[in-house]
């Protein structure tokens, strides 16, 4: 019988299981082979382990048997015996060398001699160091003994408040710190919230007491200063000028850091004047109510706060203070937080502030006051000669024109001749009244003035007189003798000459127009203007309004090459529409602003835009250099259009780019202008130095041929002329490479431009 479609015939079937059976059993036997051989190898390592553990018996035994043998003959001696032998030798050294006692016969080895030796030059070096630090405490307490013995025996009133500036980085809480001692708002009326002039506040002794009361129970410190006079200098980068005339007024300085930020540009560059002045300082940490979930506590000695946070909080702020420190160790400035310091002279102390809350404010007035009696008895003396400077020069409704002025040292009083710097040479006029903020107050804020007769260093003073409407900031203020010689006299007006500061405004021309309410402000935006990248030329400088002889002044740079520098940059000044209009009606931009910085981006965006206007005006006159070498090999079409293979050798080829060649007489042939460039079929604006591609050239006539006026070989260059060259210098001056000008050089050679 067949066998089914798609099956095996029986005797193949037979085969194939026959086949699978003996498969199978060759590999059982082969399991069981390698079962075997396993066994033996597991019995051959169990035998290897049992005989290495035998001989580690064996030969533990025979350690055994040897320690046994050394401690019954009394030779062996144990690792603890060894150390306290160790111990036994180094004690005996120390007292060898203290004489206590004396080595026997047998212990005078060289090795023992020796240590003792070098033990009693190690403890003469110590004696030696002690002493010396002993003298240098007893000096020291000496010196503190006398300075305290000096301070009280001027509790009479020789003792001046001590001058203190404040300075730091812009929005780290200047003003807001002083405020919070004042209970006062002045920052609410600041431009933008950035002190813009030198404010100066008077702080009588009775609220530093007030203050301080919670923290002086445990220092139980006399107080013999009068107060404090601060000033609050302002914090904006762009105030160098009047940072400088503050901090050389200046007997010790706070520096605020925000503990959050850390170190800031400002910050390093206050901390550089204030190492150039040699001007001792403190570094208020200011705003560690901003540390996370920080339960203030408000007006507290810091300590107190501290200790009632969180371990959490505590460790953040621990993180935060030693950032800051570390920072200002790569200033070169060792810090430590106030409570730790114990060399003031060495180490800067941090006091961690809060403006808000009012913590660590206790702190930071008792150091100052602390410090300054401790450490600049001398400096804070009244010596009685007349040390004063010029702050500001301001209006006041119903005064008319007032200066403020820091008194340092000597007295002022009512009816004095006094002398001191104007725009247009000395003045010299009589005081009408010497009138201070009441006590907390700031001298920039409007309020009700007291009238003094006469006035003793150190305050902030306004003073009321005649002409003082052209007086200069920042010039000192003499007091003339009712007896005076025309000599003395003339070397006083010597003394207080401001062409020195006005010789220093360095204008060249063509520039912008600067106009500023004071000389301070306009000392403030004259260094910023400089110090911009690229710096912006200033021509004129004017204080006071704007007028319309200041305009029709800015007005000739429309006459100049540079007509976009008619332009007045006005810093916190008064423009009356008639003079905008009048500005608008000669073609003259007034730029308004109370803060630099507003100033500077109206001007960057408005140069923006005139070079974006001049750039496109410029464009169709603008040709740029480029020479082409023709590819060999790469004429695909000889007549109109050409197109050719080109490599650019040197410079820039554009879009419609009149081309030209050399011939053999040395004149100039155009050939025509580039109508399209491609790069492996893909269209290209511009084609760069090396590249490659074919140019499509519109000939300036039909008949123009490869081969007849030019040839394969000929180099090709943009025919560039007088008025393109101009509108590059123009507009596209920064576009073009020095290969690029190098090569308009050689063309103007080439093409006969002159």
């Amino acid at each position: 019988m067949p066998p089914k479609r798609g099956g095996l015939p029986p005797k193949a079937l037979k085969e194939m299981m026959e086949r699978k059976k003996a498969e199978e059993e060759a590999r059982r036997k082969e399991r069981e082979e390698l079962q075997r051989q396993a066994e033996e190898a597991a019995a051959k390592e169990r035998e290897r382990l049992a005989a290495e553990e035998r001989a580690k018996e064996e030969a533990k035994k025979q350690k055994e048997a040897a320690k046994q043998a050394k401690v019954e003959s009394g030779t062996f001696v144990s690792a603890k015996q060894k150390q306290e032998l160790k111990e036994q030798e180094k004690r005996l050294v120390e007292l060898v060398a203290q004489g206590l006692v004396t080595l026997k016969e047998n212990q005078k080895t060289p090795e023992l001699l020796a240590k003792v030796q070098a033990e009693k030059e190690k403890l003469e070096a110590m004696r030696e160091k002690e002493k010396e630090k002993l003298r240098e405490k007893q000096k020291e307490q000496e010196e503190q003994r006398k300075k305290q013995e000096k301070l009280e025996l001027q509790q009479d009133g020789s003792v001046r408040a001590p001058i203190c500036c404040v300075l730091g980085h812009v929005d780290t809480g200047k003003t807001k710190i002083l405020d919070k001692i004042r209970q006062t708002n002045v920052q609410s009326g600041e431009a933008g919230g950035i002190t813009q002039q030198i404010g100066a506040s008077f702080f009588p002794i009775e609220t530093i007491l007030q203050k301080t009361e919670c923290l002086n129970e445990d220092m139980k410190l006399a107080y013999v200063i009068p107060g404090l006079l601060i000033i609050d200098t302002p914090g904006h980068e762009s105030f160098t000028n009047l940072r400088s005339r503050g901090s050389s007024l200046c007997d010790i300085a706070i520096l605020i850091v925000d503990i959050m930020h850390g170190l800031e540009p400002q910050t390093k560059e206050s901390i550089r004047l204030l190492r150039q002045r040699k001007c001792p300082f403190i570094v208020a940490l200011n705003k560690v109510d901003r540390l996370y979930d920080w339960q203030a506590v408000p007006d507290n000695p810091f300590r107190k706060s501290l200790a009632a946070q969180r371990a959490d909080v505590q460790q953040e702020f621990e993180t935060r203070s030693r950032q800051v420190i570390d920072e200002l160790l790569e200033e070169g400035l060792n810090s430590v937080l106030y409570w730790k310091n114990k060399d003031f002279k060495r180490y800067v102390s941090i006091v961690p502030t809060s403006a808000i809350t009012g913590e660590g404010i206790p702190d930071l007035l008792l150091l100052m006051t602390q410090l300054t009696q401790r450490h600049l008895a001398e400096k804070i003396t009244i010596q009685g000669v007349i040390k004063c400077v010029v702050l500001e020069v301001k209006v006041v409704e119903g005064l008319g024109y007032t200066i403020d002025v820091i008194l340092v040292d000597g007295e002022l009083h009512e009816g004095d001749t006094i002398l001191l710097g104007g725009l247009h040479g000395p003045i010299m006029t009589h005081i009408r009244a010497l009138l201070t903020p009441p006590p907390l107050k700031e001298i920039r804020v409007k309020n009700e003035y007291v009238h003094h007769k006469s006035i003793r260093a150190a305050q902030g003073v306004k003073i009321c007189a005649q002409d003082l409407e052209h007086a200069v900031a920042g010039s000192q203020l003499l007091v003339v003798p009712p007896t005076v010689s025309e000599e003395e006299l003339e070397k006083m007006h010597e003394e207080v000459n401001v062409d020195k500061i006005l010789n220093a405004i360095v204008t060249r021309s063509p520039g912008v127009s600067v106009q500023a309410s004071t000389l301070g402000s306009l000392e403030a935006l004259m260094a910023f203007l400089g110090e911009c990248k690229p710096p912006i030329p200033v021509c004129t400088v004017n204080i006071g309004p704007v007028h319309k002889k200041d305009v029709v002044k800015c007005r000739t740079m429309l006459e100049t090459k540079s007509p976009e520098y008619a332009v007045i940059l006005a810093f916190d000044v008064q423009v009356s529409r008639d003079i905008l209009e009048f500005a608008d009606k000669e073609g003259v931009r007034i730029f308004q602003a109370d803060i630099i910085y507003h100033l500077f981006d109206m001007f960057t965006a408005y140069i923006k835009d005139v070079e974006e206007k001049r750039k496109k005006e410029q464009l169709a006159l603008a040709i740029f250099p480029v020479e082409l070498r023709i590819v060999p090999g790469c004429v695909f079409r000889a007549k109109d259009p050409i197109v050719l293979g080109v490599e650019v050798v040197t410079g820039v080829l554009r879009l419609g780019t009149p081309l030209c060649t050399i011939l053999e007489d040395k004149s100039a042939f155009i050939i025509g202008k580039a109508a399209s460039i491609e790069v492996e079929h893909q269209e290209r604006q511009v084609l760069t130095k090396g590249q490659q591609a074919a140019v499509k050239i519109t000939p300036r006539e039909p008949t123009i041929t490869v081969g007849r006026q030019f040839t394969e070989s000929s180099v090709l260059y943009s025919h560039i002329t007088r008025d393109s060259i101009d509108a590059l210098k123009a507009g596209f001056r920064d576009d073009v490479d020095t290969d690029g000008w190098k090569l308009v050089i050689k063309l103007k050679k080439l093409l006969s431009i002159i």
